[in-house]
C-alpha cells in the first residue's frame, strides 16, 4: 500500500468514526435494507419506502439531505428497496409484505433501536405498502403516507392481471383494469385510468386497505393536481373510513397544491407531525 493510499484509508476511517450516524446494509431476504443509526440510545425507528420508481430510493444520494435529518433528530432510519434492486423482485408485482416486515424486525435487533417505537414513511405505491403493513402488524406505531391509495391496485406487469401485494402467499384483492380504462392507459392518462377503474365499486370495496387496524397516528399528504392518481380524493376516503370505524388515534390529511411529487417538497409537515405524535424522546 502506497503512502497516499494509506492516508486515504485513514481519512475514510476517520470520517466514519466521527460521522453523526453509522450505515449498515442488513442481511435480508427479498429486500435491500440499509440502516442508519445515530449515536443516541433507545432510538425510534423510521422506515422509508419509495414508490413505483423502484430501487432503494431512500438510500440514494437524492434523498440524503432529508434522510440525514432523521438521525440528527434522534431517529434511526431504515431505507428499504422492495423491487428493482439486488436481492428483491425485478418488478412491482406480488410483493410479499412479510418480506418488508421481516427487514424491519432485523433492523430492530440493533442495540440502539427501540423496537417498541416503529414508524413507516412511504411515498406513492410505498404509501400504500406503509398503510398495508401498518394494518397487518401491530408493532407499527405510526404511518405517514405521501400520495397514497385507499385500496390495492394491480401489479406493474404487461397484462396488469395480478395484485401488487401478497400476504401469506396469497394475492391481496385488487381493483382490476376494466375495459373502459384501457384507452386512458394507451394515452398514458394514469389518473383517468385510476378514476375509471374505481367505477367498479364492488371491486373497490373488496380491495380497501383496512387502515382502521393501524396501531397509531396517521398522516396523509396528497397532491391537489395529481396527474398520476387521484391521491387527494383517495386520502379523503381513508379519513372517512377511519371516522366510520371510530379510529381513536390522531389522523390528518393535508392536501398540497401541485402535482404528484409536490408533497415530497413539504417534509417539514412530516417532521412536525413526528415531533408531536411520534417524538424521538
Amino acid at each position: 500500500m502506497t503512502k497516499i493510499s494509506q492516508l486515504f484509508t485513514i481519512a475514510l476511517l476517520s470520517l466514519r468514526l466521527f460521522s453523526s450516524h453509522a450505515q449498515d446494509t442488513l442481511k435480508t431476504t427479498g429486500t435491500q435494507a440499509v440502516l442508519y443509526v445515530g449515536k443516541g440510545e433507545n432510538q425510534p425507528l423510521i422506515v422509508g419506502l419509495g414508490g413505483s420508481e423502484g430501487g432503494n430510493a431512500w438510500a440514494s444520494p437524492h434523498w440524503k439531505n432529508t434522510r440525514d435529518q432523521f438521525p440528527e433528530k434522534g431517529y434511526a432510519f431504515l431505507a428499504i428497496g422492495y423491487f428493482g434492486v439486488k436481492g428483491a423482485p425485478k418488478v412491482l408485482d406480488k410483493i410479499a409484505i412479510e418480506a418488508i416486515h421481516d427487514a424491519i424486525i432485523e433492523a430492530t435487533k440493533h442495540p440502539r433501536i427501540n423496537k417498541m417505537k416503529i414508524a413507516i414513511v412511504g411515498g406513492s405505491r410505498g404509501a400504500d405498502l406503509a398503510l398495508l403493513i401498518g394494518s397487518y402488524y401491530q408493532d407499527i406505531k405510526c404511518v405517514v403516507g405521501l400520495m397514497p391509495s385507499h385500496a390495492v391496485f394491480p401489479g406493474h406487469t404487461e397484462h396488469l392481471s395480478s395484485s401488487c401485494w401478497t400476504f401469506q402467499n396469497k394475492e391481496l384483492a385488487f381493483v382490476p383494469v376494466n375495459e373502459e380504462a384501457v384507452p386512458f392507459l394507451m394515452k398514458r392518462d394514469l389518473r383517468g385510468a385510476f378514476e375509471t377503474m374505481l367505477k367498479d365499486t364492488l371491486a373497490e370495496h373488496k380491495a380497501l386497505i383496512k387502515v382502521e387496524n393501524i396501531n397509531g397516528p396517521i398522516l396523509l399528504l396528497s397532491a391537489t393536481d395529481d396527474e398520476i392518481c387521484p391521491s387527494a380524493p383517495m386520502s379523503e376516503k381513508i379519513i372517512a373510513r377511519l371516522r366510520e370505524k371510530r379510529f381513536t388515534y390522531f389522523n390528518q390529511h393535508l392536501a398540497i397544491t401541485g402535482k404528484h411529487t409536490e408533497p415530497l417538497n413539504h417534509f417539514d409537515r412530516v417532521f412536525t407531525f413526528l415531533n408531536t405524535y411520534f417524538p424521538a424522546k
